[in-house]
């Protein structure tokens, strides 16, 4: 959802120029999150001489905003720099600047609800946030402020932490004299509730930044330029930034936005300050029963990603980037992991027989990380012998389902920090339940607060839309089923079965690839369709769901997954010949059904497409009147992997053909970091 950045470049001379290019360039690589709005802070210059009645004697902060896309913001903020004769060719051997995309929670897309937000005139205090507050009594904090005379000019549940920082700021200044930046921010985090990341940005601390977090991702960057220490770990942040070298320091949402820039990286815990003051780094871990709070040592870690990850290369789009990756992403999601017809999982290995012991595992997720997990349930189920239960994470928080000790809770998200599946990660662990993580984002929430879990390893996906994660998440639930149900001999040829088709899913999804062109003329023949019903059952009712989800995601065509054997329970109803229906019918256990179901469809005169195995044509089309798309076959249980492939190409292609954005469908965001 919302992205934050921000760069302070310490001891090196940056022209203004630079900073807003650095500071455009963060949002862009945000961009992928969802946003609808955008918004910079840098400073102005200095004023020739200061008034005796001003508030502070630093320079004055030039805020940007504008509604929709960030190019609209470049534009913007270029135009206003020649009206107001800023010189982009000043240099600043120190300077800090925030920027913002912004995903509307509260409040309408528009300039006065973009961020930064301020603390009113004069912008003494500026705020850039990720999450949401929740206060039940913000409005009653509102109305204080109110009463002490700040007037709120956006609709946004932000507006209200710059004011309250200005407060604290002023009642402190009246009562103490002299209040560092960190204590006035500790004091606003007193203040709120919910999940946030917060960045301060203030013209009474020139050249400082702080930033906080609880719930949400932020990510500080280091990077020395003396060059001596590029790639390598340190033992501590502070150590490593009170040498007074130059350095340029970074906040983000996402390692993305960074990784051009460095690979050294900490990505902060929850309740923790980060203060850049003078180039050095000082971290405090923030604790409401107390009124001074500890420092805290932390190590840089190195980050493992190239630039190239962040780029289209020769595609057009990155959703089509990265179904064409999957044979690559599926690898590396495997390496090292399959040895000798045995599967090593090191983040599960001390857990294992805790897991083996449990009276149910509880897959938990969302939209496309839940119908992975769904794909899972079965084969989980087959060589473990544990019931597997499945549960949509908000539907869990809302009926406050039962968790028990003695239950394996596992959480899918390839974020690591959707709002509903870490909520629901807190009440499991509540509840006493061990949990596991399956997710693509080494370092965020989820990883950190499991007792243990799996890196899917897939990547960086910037498309909105999931595919190559959706492929990852089901291998490496596979991989977990069998490191899990290893020790039962009953099992043991399915299981040399499964990891020999493992061993051979790249080359068969790049097989499966090469219907690119087929799936491209398939979306020509749609395009102009209303809705599309997708049938599947066994492990492909996921598949069913996840396709269907594809579509109505990013082609925003009405699109509907549906498990087969309830056809006759309402959806037959609509079936006619104008139609179009998806009916997924490669070998299983279920194929003779998915036959019958076929022949059903074809007596109501339904306009189908089968998806079979490669050389089914005739037996799941005996009479050639339905359109026909053959797959590779691999192992049951990695079906999903082979079968979701063409559905994903066919969204691709109808979203192109029917000129909508691709990568940032309309209304979503990538990372769900809301309620």
């Amino acid at each position: 959802m919302c992205g934050i950045f921000a760069y302070l470049n310490y001891n090196v001379s940056r022209e203004r120029r630079y900073i807003l290019e650095v500071l455009f360039n963060g949002l862009r690589r945000l961009e992928y999150r969802g946003y609808d709005s955008s918004g910079i802070a840098l400073d102005a210059d200095l004023p020739a001489s200061s008034s005796p009645g001003a508030p502070y004697a630093g320079a004055p902060p030039l805020v940007f905003r504008q509604e929709g896309k960030i190019e609209n913001l470049v534009r913007s903020v270029y135009s206003e720099v020649d009206e107001k004769d800023v010189n982009l060719d000043a240099a600043f051997s120190v300077h800090a600047g925030i920027a913002h995309t912004r995903w509307a929670t509260h409040g309408v897309p528009a300039p006065r609800n973009s961020h930064p937000q301020s603390s009113g005139a004069g912008d003494e205090f500026l705020v850039v946030h990720n999450g949401i507050i929740t206060n039940y009594e913000l409005w009653v904090l509102k109305e204080s402020l109110t009463r002490h005379g700040f007037t709120f000019e956006s609709d946004t549940d932000t507006e209200v932490i710059p004011k309250l920082a200005k407060f604290v700021f002023d009642q402190s200044h009246d009562e103490e004299g002299d209040v560092t930046f960190s204590q006035v921010v500790m004091e606003v985090m007193r203040q709120l509730e919910g999940a946030y990341a917060l960045i301060f940005k203030s013209p009474h601390y020139p050249n400082e930044l702080i930033a906080c977090k609880r719930g949400s991702t932020l990510i500080l960057g280091v990077n020395e330029l003396t060059g001596q220490h590029n790639g390598k770990p340190f033992p501590d942040v502070k150590a490593l930034t009170t040498n007074g070298k130059p350095k340029e320091l970074f906040f983000s949402s996402d390692l993305c936005a960074i990784v051009e820039h460095t690979k050294n990286y900490l990505a902060l815990e929850d309740n923790e300050i980060v203060h850049i003051k003078d180039g050095s780094v000082s971290i405090l871990k923030f604790d409401h029963h107390k009124e001074k709070p500890a420092s805290v040592q932390r190590a840089l870690s190195v980050l493992e990603m190239e630039v190239e990850q962040i780029k289209k290369g020769s595609y057009d789009h990155f959703m089509q980037k990265e179904i064409h990756e999957q044979p690559h992403s599926l690898t590396t999601t495997m390496r090292g992991r399959l040895k000798d017809g045995e599967v090593l999982l090191g983040g599960l290995k001390e857990h294992l027989k805790t897991i083996r012991r449990s009276r149910r595992v509880v897959f938990i997720g969302c939209g496309t990380s839940y119908n992975a997990a769904l794909a899972a349930r079965t084969f989980v189920e087959e060589l473990t012998g544990i019931p597997v239960t499945m549960e949509v994470a908000s539907d869990l928080l809302d009926r406050q389902g039962p968790i028990y000790r003695e239950d394996t809770a596992v959480f899918v998200s390839q974020s690591g920090e959707t709002a509903d599946t870490l909520l629901a990660l807190d009440y499991a662990l509540e509840n006493g339940a061990l949990c596991v993580g399956v997710t693509n984002t080494v370092g965020s929430t989820l990883s950190r607060k499991t007792h243990c879990g799996v890196h899917i390893n897939a990547g960086c996906e910037i498309g909105v839309a999931s595919t190559k994660a959706y492929t990852s998440q089901i291998v490496a639930m596979a991989m977990m089923a069998l490191a899990i149900g290893s020790d039962q001999i009953s099992t043991q040829a399915r299981r040399n079965a499964i990891i020999s088709g493992l061993s051979s899913l790249p080359s068969n999804v790049s097989e499966v690839l090469k219907l690119d062109v087929e799936m491209k003329e398939l979306a020509s023949s749609l395009i102009d369709s209303e809705s599309l019903l997708v049938f599947g059952r066994g492990y492909n009712y996921a598949t069913a769901l996840e396709g269907a989800l594809k579509v109505k995601e990013v082609a925003l065509m009405h699109s509907e997954g549906m498990l087969a054997g309830e056809m006759k329970h309402g959806p037959l109803a609509l079936v006619d010949e104008n139609l179009p229906i998806i009916v997924i019918a490669t070998r299983d256990a279920c194929f003779s059904k998915q036959q019958s179901v076929i022949q059903q469809l074809l007596s109501r005169k339904g306009r189908l497409i089968v998806m079979c195995s490669k050389g089914d044509a005739s037996a799941v089309c005996p009479s050639g009147s339905c359109r026909v798309i053959e797959v590779p076959g691999v192992a049951d249980c990695l079906q999903p992997v082979i079968n979701i492939i063409p559905l994903q190409l066919l969204a691709y292609h109808l979203t192109v053909l029917r000129g909508f954005d691709v990568d940032q469908p309309r209304n979503l965001a990538k990372s769900v970091t809301t309620q």
